[in-house]
């Protein structure tokens, strides 16, 4: 589904960014691995190749604007960059009242986050229409719709959503299409040290995650939550031509929150 497309993935060495990766690289892309550390980078790079995929690795801060527009030139001259995709970290803080929290903790997330997307999506964007062609994919946990005790997160995810579909506007018209996935506590992602990075005031032992996992688990329409590998599909299939006909709008691999 992706072949002969080159794919950047900023933030590729987390849980989330490694999986999609994969994905799209058995899907036939090259992709182009970002990150801040060189070594997590260089394994996930070493398992695509194993698998028969092809990756290349950059050293690269999405929040550095010089370095981004660097690395994106570098790609767009081996043939363009048709997929896009920024997973790099925003440092969320949950767990708090938001009236106890501290402007710090409150705007982290949804300053790292829009910048890094912007940023991001601009040097992509730019190199895209020119090209007239591509996909520029965003990924969050769709609580903008209002999801108490997640703190800097829903407002984090509200000034996402509202830029990328602000973007496929203004971009659409040059053929390039901007889309976003909502998924929210993929099990595979959701070991005791991520969540107690988000979250200080959750120090887990293994049954207490199985507990939040099988809640997570009733609370969907399916009553099961989307595994790593469902989600990582839908990125590869909004990053294809066979979803040619979507821009502007976001998919709703959650379940939990109306589209």
């Amino acid at each position: 589904m992706l072949a002969n497309k080159n794919a950047i993935v900023y933030g590729a060495g987390g849980a989330v960014g490694s999986g999609i990766a994969k994905a799209f690289a058995r899907e036939g892309a090259t992709v182009f691995l970002t990150g801040r550390t060189q070594d997590t980078l260089d394994r996930l790079a070493k398992e695509i190749a194993e698998a028969g995929g092809a990756a290349e690795v950059a050293v690269v801060d999405a929040l550095d604007e010089t370095a981004v527009e660097e690395h994106a030139a570098t790609v767009a001259a081996r043939g363009g960059i048709h997929v896009s995709l920024n997973l790099a970290n925003r440092g969320d803080v949950q767990g708090i009242p938001l009236v106890d929290m501290t402007t710090a903790d409150f705007t982290r997330a949804i300053t790292t986050g829009v910048t890094t997307t912007f940023i991001t999506t601009r040097a992509a964007a730019r190199h895209m229409t020119g090209q007239g062609s591509g996909v520029i994919l965003a990924l969050n946990s769709g609580s903008a719709q209002g999801s108490p005790m997640l703190g800097s997160t829903g407002p984090a995810d509200a000034a996402i959503d509202t830029y990328i579909r602000n973007l496929a506007v203004e971009v659409g018209p040059a053929g390039v299409r901007v889309l976003g996935i909502w998924a929210a506590g993929i099990p595979e992602t959701l070991t005791r040290e991520r969540v107690a990075s988000v979250n200080s005031t959750m120090q887990l032992d293994d049954a207490a995650l199985q507990g939040i996992l099988g809640h997570l688990d009733g609370l969907r329409i399916t009553r099961r939550s989307p595994s790593l590998a469902e989600v990582a599909e839908v990125a590869v299939f909004l990053a294809s031509d066979r979803s040619a006909g979507m821009t502007g709008t976001f998919t709703n691999v959650t379940q939990m929150f109306p589209s």
